[in-house]
């Protein structure tokens, strides 16, 4: 009996050896340059391809610790594929723990507020962590998937960054952005004051998308909202030249004249009062909240100050917006002469 209790100290000796060293390794940062290391797991992979991966991308120099380590805590059928970030400072057990949580490395895309949706599809089809699975002739589908009760795509899917996994759809992505436009817009659509000419939430979309086209300006867009409310109230013509362009569409070459302004289209607002038939563009949440809470005033018209920040002069009467026209042609003379 006695001869045995040295063997069970160095037995124990040894087990408290071996494990300071897989403490000692799986706490110790690994050697991952500035700005992080981006690192895939394909799916199906084995605890070995990823460890050996790990050797030959030189982040560890073996993986004997590591080895021990995932078999003691039973991990080795944990890790998840995808693709991540391992990022400076990391260590092997931070590392472990973000492999079996699948905390895989998220992109970004971001639809700007005002684009339209070919814009958009552009933009999902050039994001290179994107999966492209829709053309232009897909958004039909598309929507009746999602259950919208419109056949046209324009102003549904809300302007906001998205964060995602690699290789995710371009659907998934426009599911997400559908999702997000119809909370904010019913919140905001709650929300809303009595005194508005928009009769449905939609309508919401379509005034908001014209909103958002014509300023960037968070302090103008209640006002612009205003002009539009008392426009329609009056039964006035919204007189905007971003349903026209819209109206033109691809065969617009950026010269708006005279002739495009008289030449009816269903979205041509000189030619036709009320609201053009679908939003143009996509609308944020600011533009949103200022269709269904117009700013108060008597102002009718506006027009581009010229002035460089995107702000605009605002007339209650013609002969004032004539008169603010007029100024403005000649600050754009001016400055096409390389005055001031």
């Amino acid at each position: 009996m006695l001869a045995i209790v040295p063997l069970l100290l160095l037995a124990g000796g040894l087990t408290l050896a071996v494990s300071y060293q897989v403490n000692s390794f799986m706490e110790t940062p690994l050697p991952v340059p500035e700005g992080g290391v981006e690192f895939e797991i394909p799916a199906g992979s084995s605890f070995a391809s990823v460890s050996g991966e790990l050797i030959a991308r030189k982040l560890i120099s073996n993986d004997r610790w590591l080895r021990l380590y995932v078999r003691w805590h039973d991990q080795a059928g944990a890790i998840q594929a995808g693709s991540y970030l391992i990022e400076s400072g990391a260590t092997a057990k931070s590392l472990l723990q973000q492999f079996t949580r699948g905390e895989v490395q998220l992109h970004t895309f971001t639809i700007v507020p005002g684009w339209n949706h070919h814009e958009v599809l552009q933009a999902l089809q050039r994001n290179e962590a994107v999966e492209t699975t829709m053309t232009e002739e897909d958004w039909p589908a598309l929507l009746d998937s999602l259950g919208a009760t419109v056949t046209h795509p324009e102003g549904l899917f809300l302007p906001e960054t998205y964060r995602f996994p690699r290789n995710t759809t371009d659907r998934a992505l426009l599911r997400q952005a559908y999702a997000l436009m119809q909370k904010v817009l019913g919140d905001e659509w709650d929300n809303r004051s009595t005194e508005i000419p928009v009769q449905s939430p939609y309508e919401t979309l379509v005034l908001a998308s014209i909103v958002e086209k014509e300023t960037a300006r968070a302090d103008e867009r209640p006002r612009i909202a205003g002009v539009f409310a008392r426009r329609l109230v009056k039964r006035m013509r919204l007189q905007t030249d971003p349903t026209v362009i819209y109206g033109i569409g691809s065969a617009f070459d950026g010269n708006l004249t005279r002739k495009h302004l008289k030449t009816d289209t269903p979205y041509n607002t000189y030619t036709r009062h009320g609201l053009p038939p679908t939003p143009i563009a996509m609308p944020g949440r600011a533009a949103i909240n200022a269709v269904l809470n117009p700013g108060d005033g008597t102002d009718l018209y506006f027009v581009a100050t010229g002035l460089g920040d995107g702000s605009h002069k605002f007339s209650a009467t013609k002969a004032e917006h004539d008169a603010a026209v007029a100024e403005y042609l000649i600050r754009l003379r001016k400055q096409r002469r390389g005055g001031n």
